[in-house]
């Protein structure tokens, strides 16, 4: 019988009969499944998400605790995402069937798709079980693929991930789940297995969330400027850029003008403090 620890060497044999001009032994139903699997994705992808008031989900538990209580306390509105940016979310929604689809050809057995699951109230549906197994699937570019591979994912969580897989593992009593990574640039596949240690208490994370989340005032700033470069100025970390709160968040910096918006050629940098003004263009 096999187990999670050997899927991505089972994996990789599997496909690799296709340069060593093998056969995969592979069904009408299986290739049924995947079709199923891929229109679903392209579905969710082609569906807008409805803008309502959030609630705590297992996808959010694991959220900075002052961006969760802004997205909880303040309006909802509809973010504008670039259309690249976009075609990028697409690569995840795409990939998970890919994944799974590679675990079923390598012969590893695949439960509870998507099973809604509880604990204290907060609900959310797991990606599947594996061999028995709670696992996430995520697809990830070269610098996040690093810290599944290389286990470093406890060090720096602001997605929330362990969280997330802690509330699936609480709600099915099973410890020894985690992550199978793929990268969508190399396709290079990962498996990484927190240790308990690394998971933090789910129960009582969600009763601490929930009572800071009535609290009138939001939470101490999840992550503090950092200096941009030797110039003396001060910016958002890159944990913060991402955040639809973040001008809510720094409004009183630059003496109360709130945050500066500077166009670099790498990209956007949110200033908190300028000793120094930058020599490129300023965003309105």
């Amino acid at each position: 019988m096999k187990t999670i620890n050997t899927i991505v060497e089972d994996i990789y044999k599997e496909v690799s009969k296709i340069s060593q001009g093998k056969k995969i032994d592979v069904t009408d139903e299986d290739l049924d499944n995947f079709a199923i699997g891929m229109k679903e994705a392209m579905r969710n992808w082609l569906t807008p998400r409805e803008v309502k008031n959030p609630s705590l989900r297992m996808s959010n538990i694991g959220k900075p605790e002052r961006q969760l209580w802004y997205d909880m306390n303040l309006d909802p509105k509809q973010s504008e995402v670039s259309p690249s940016t976009q075609i990028r979310f697409l690569y995840g929604h795409l990939l998970e069937p890919v994944v799974l689809f590679l675990v079923n050809l390598a012969k590893h057995k695949i439960t509870d798709e998507q099973k809604e699951v509880v604990v204290e109230g907060v609900k959310g549906h797991m990606d599947c079980k594996i061999d028995g197994e709670v696992i996430d699937i995520k697809s990830a570019s070269n610098f996040a693929f690093r810290k599944f591979k290389h286990g470093t994912l406890p060090e720096k969580d602001s997605f929330g991930y362990l969280a997330q897989l802690s509330g699936y593992e609480e709600a099915e009593k099973t410890t020894g789940g985690g992550f199978l990574a793929i990268n969508k640039e190399s396709g290079e596949l990962c498996l990484f297995k927190p240790q308990s240690l690394d998971k933090p208490n789910v129960i009582q994370k969600i009763i601490r969330l929930k009572k800071q989340l009535k609290n009138k005032n939001p939470p101490s700033r999840c992550y503090l400027p950092i200096p941009e470069g030797l110039s003396g100025n001060m910016k958002l970390p890159s944990e913060c850029t991402w955040c639809s709160h973040k001008f809510e968040c720094h409004k009183d910096s630059n003496n109360g003008r709130g945050l500066r918006v500077f166009k670099y050629s790498k990209g956007l940098t949110y200033l908190t403090e300028i000793k120094r003004l930058p020599k490129v263009e300023e965003v309105a």
